[in-house]
């Protein structure tokens, strides 16, 4: 601090940096990249500290590129569709997260990821040149065989490490998608994003473009194979990385204590196991003269064991916080703090002081029975965290491995720990794969007491016919994650403990619009303009249902997956007549029944008033005198 008032530009430059942290590189706004994250002009010169790529610029226009895709549901392939608000996303995640942009921007508390790890092995999308268009890409990711499943040769491709442009087809993948992630967290939302050491360093350098250094947590190291993979060639790794980065306002619940603390908990009051922690302050700032305030006299009756910041009677002993060399020390607590907390507190004689101390009872478990949370350390080290016991995990509910490296519950679990702590907290898992992330989410639930939703994105992509879950009769890969979710319900509702969570899932799939989109005509053709316009008589698409039109046009104007439909006499009602869709006719009797329910916003096709402008006009004038916003399409 200087002493000086903020000027009007320093404020307006926070808040800019506040609402845009990757436009600023050592302090100062950069305008190119202003410009490219606004979607205007789009070039980068690489004349100061920029990160660059090849392709960078282009997967700029990628991800500002608008979608026209839409969800539909599979309510055949869900569990408890219409009680359930846990989410399964079958298609490719680009166009997915597009899709949520609206009716999730800033509500997801925590996203986790496990992108791939540009081995040199890995299959994923990325354009072999940016030059391609929109329908050349919405062509390439949508291939399909004849059953109607991805092709891998139709959407991915190998990403060897001979490929002169290794590394950026790896960062033009991840940094869309990565953008449009982080429009989805909450102020004080976070992710976590597992990563090894082929791409750990550009990772980094991209988050922190995306998400602004200062909004850096972590890089924890996880140790996940003790022994050491010994085919490696210079060194046997045992390691992984986990990246954490939150959107600003993030603040760490803790994890489980340690299973090798618990032996510490040896005293016991009324059931309750707990231990003593020192209330005299240690370390930094411990003496009396750094902290006066905190220097005072606590009492204690050893007569009745009663503690108490005056002294009662006679009976009642006088205890300072002393350093071990004699030295005035001072409390941890303030007098406040003691008053209102006096019941945790003990005395406790030290006899090679020969003098008595204050004790905090640090209790195991909260009232609730929930284990006491401690500050995560930069390493996690145990047998939950490592590559084997994912596999075991997953062979216990498939009976035997049809699925590389699946991640251990225990990574994910110590995350969720750190950020979730309310009912309603969405987890987002783009890169799903064999649905961990949901297992998980159903596991935290069942220790945490809470019911915190899951929304998992996974690309349904052909299974090679010669591997092990293929002979199986898993086809391709989103198959295994719903099918793993299933699997995890059926042990969960067989199980004796008692679990008050959610118990299901929804499935929606990434699809065409339901309504038919403008095509833009080459060579200002007339005829093939007119046949555009006569398309557009009846907008609705031929493989258009009611049911996908309600869910496409609840996305479109911001309502989530979630929300409440209700079908009413003649049209459908959101929220509870929060938005309202006539969808099926138009009569003046369904009209008059939609002004007395009062929404908000009314959403009709235009074609149900074809042949009767009459019964349009006064529609309009009518929504207009009872305050409904009306809208036909």
């Amino acid at each position: 601090m200087d002493g000086r008032s903020l000027t009007p530009q320093e404020i307006k430059l926070q808040e800019l940096k506040t609402i845009f942290p990757e436009v600023f590189a050592e302090g100062k706004v950069d305008w190119e990249k202003l410009k490219a994250t606004l979607g205007e002009d789009i070039n980068f010169s690489n004349e100061r500290y920029v990160l660059n790529w090849a392709g960078k610029s282009d997967a700029f226009k990628v991800l500002q590129t608008p979608t026209s895709k839409t969800l539909i549901p599979a309510k055949e392939e869900s569990v408890n569709f219409d009680e359930t608000e846990n989410i399964f996303i079958e298609g490719e995640n680009l166009e997915v997260l597009k899709v949520l942009q609206k009716s999730y921007f800033g509500k997801i508390k925590m996203i986790y990821i496990d992108p791939p790890y540009n081995t040199g092995n890995d299959h994923f999308i990325y354009p072999d040149k940016f030059s391609e268009t929109k329908d050349e890409y919405e062509k390439r990711v949508g291939d399909k065989d004849e059953e109607g499943y991805m092709t891998k040769d139709g959407m991915f491709k190998k990403n060897s490490k001979e490929n002169g442009q290794y590394h950026s087809n790896w960062m033009n993948m991840m940094y869309p998608r990565l953008f449009l992630a982080k429009n989805l967290l909450k102020q004080d939302g976070v992710i976590f994003i597992s990563i090894d050491d082929n791409e750990v360093h550009n990772l980094i350098m991209i988050m922190n473009e995306v998400f602004g250094e200062e909004n850096f947590i972590s890089n924890v190291t996880v140790i996940n194979n003790f022994k050491g993979r010994s085919d490696d060639k210079f060194i046997a790794t045992a390691t992984e990385n986990l990246l954490i980065y939150h959107k600003g306002n993030f603040t760490t619940n803790g994890v489980p204590i340690p299973a090798d603390y618990i032996a510490e908990y040896k005293l016991e009051e009324a059931g309750r196991k707990y231990r003593h922690i020192g209330l005299r302050k240690r370390g930094s700032n411990s003496r009396r003269v750094d902290r006066p305030n905190m220097y005072y006299p606590i009492y204690y009756n050893p007569d009745n064991a009663s503690i108490s910041l005056k002294r009662e009677n006679d009976n009642y002993i006088e205890i300072l916080p002393r350093l071990s060399d004699g030295e005035d020390g001072c409390w941890r607590w303030g007098k406040n703090t003691v008053e209102d907390r006096i019941k945790e507190l003990e005395a406790k004689f030290i006899s090679i002081r020969n003098e008595y101390d204050i004790f905090q009872k640090d209790f195991l478990y909260d009232d609730k029975g929930i284990i006491k949370r401690v500050k995560p350390k930069s390493f996690w080290m145990g047998p939950e965290f490592s590559t084997e016991a994912g596999t075991i995990e997953y062979k216990k509910l498939f009976g035997s491995k049809a699925f590389e490296n699946p991640k251990p519950l225990g990574i994910i679990l110590n995350c969720l720990y750190q950020a979730i702590s309310e009912d309603d907290d969405i987890i987002l898992d783009f890169f799903a794969g064999s649905s961990t992330t949901g297992q998980s989410v159903f596991q935290f639930n069942k220790d945490s007491k809470l019911n915190a939703k899951f929304i998992l994105v996974q690309l349904p992509c052909k299974i090679d016919e010669n591997h092990i879950a293929y002979k199986k009769g898993y086809k391709n890969l989103s198959e295994i994650g719903k099918e793993r979710l299933r699997r995890v319900l059926k042990q969960i509702t067989e199980d004796s403990a008692k679990y008050d969570g959610d118990l299901g899932f929804k499935v929606f799939k990434l699809s065409d619009s339901n309504f038919k989109q403008w095509q833009q005509i080459k060579n200002k053709d007339a005829k093939a303009l007119e046949e555009q316009m006569k398309l557009f008589v009846d907008p609705v698409a031929e493989t258009a249902t009611i049911e996908n039109m309600v869910y496409e046009l609840m996305l479109k104007s911001g309502k989530d997956l979630n929300s409440k439909i209700t079908n009413e006499n003649g049209f459908y009602a959101i929220n509870d007549n929060e938005l309202i869709f006539l969808l099926n006719k138009a009569e003046q009797k369904i009209i008059d029944s939609i002004i007395s329910a009062k929404p908000k916003k009314v959403v009709a096709l235009d074609k149900l008033f074809k042949d009767n402008d009459q019964l349009k006009t006064n529609t309009v004038l009518q929504m207009k005198d009872a305050g409904i916003e009306f809208k036909t399409i």
